[in-house]
């Protein structure tokens, strides 16, 4: 059996296809300048040796970009955990990571004008990202990913059903802003998406896809466990409580 990619390379691979504008280092932390993609994007991260002391130096430098102070906390990390915790930081939105091998989404053949590779995205496109909450600064991030890369648009019933991005880092292809139209939902649009974007990332060399999703997402897990997608790991984020 083809060896899974480890959560650690997925957290390599999320951070490449979905990259922050810019990234800094203050101490034992990565500042994320975000510019208004979304908490992926602007969220600190521990890259050293910390102590209480070293959370003030982080909290001023995402003041300074104008961002809340926000922070993701990856697996093995429980000593920052314990640490913003403490600090009066709540967990928010739990986040799953799956990955399967590229070979289990390309076995299946994908009905005719369902599903579609395309690179700039169409208005309607940009629409159905719209309507999901994925406006122009969550495309700006998709723009300034230097990673091989396409998006993706779903039909069905003869009209648009849905759109999605996909890239590729180290032989692994992560989706992301996958959003179906909500009258086009429970028809299986998704799961033809998903393999059109593992066909697409295998004819550019790829070997695993991957996907990412909070915890309270109930409809994509479904999604993603019903493909035969292994859950690797997870990651939170913590928030200061007012």
């Amino acid at each position: 059996m083809m060896t899974l990619p480890t959560i650690e390379m997925l957290y390599e691979v999320c951070a490449k296809t979905w990259p922050a504008a810019k990234e800094s280092r203050v101490g034992p932390w990565m500042i994320r300048d975000g510019q208004g993609g979304g908490q992926r994007v602007s969220a600190a991260t521990v890259e050293g040796e910390i102590n209480g002391s070293d959370l003030a130096s982080a909290e001023q430098a995402m003041a300074a970009l104008g961002q809340n102070a926000l922070f993701m906390v990856r697996e093995g990390e429980a000593e920052l955990d314990s640490l913003l915790e403490s600090q009066g930081y709540s967990i928010k939105d739990p986040v799953n990571l799956y990955t399967c091998p590229i070979s289990d989404l390309t076995d299946v053949e994908i009905p005719r004008v369902t599903a579609f590779t395309i690179w700039e995205p169409l208005q309607i496109m940009h629409d159905i990202w719209l309507k999901g909450g994925i406006d122009n600064a969550r495309y700006a991030v998709m723009q300034r990913s230097t990673c091989e890369k396409t998006a993706l648009l779903g039909r069905w019933n003869d009209q648009p059903a849905g759109t999605g991005y996909v890239a590729i880092q180290n032989g692994v292809a992560m989706v992301h802003a996958l959003e179906i139209l909500e009258h086009q939902r429970g028809q299986g649009v998704g799961k033809w998406m998903m393999r059109r974007a593992a066909v697409w990332a295998s004819e550019q060399g790829a070997t695993h896809m991957s996907v990412i999703c909070t915890q309270a997402n109930d409809a994509a897990n479904r999604l993603y466990t019903g493909l035969g997608m292994t859950l690797i790991g997870r990651y939170h984020y913590r928030v200061k409580t007012d």
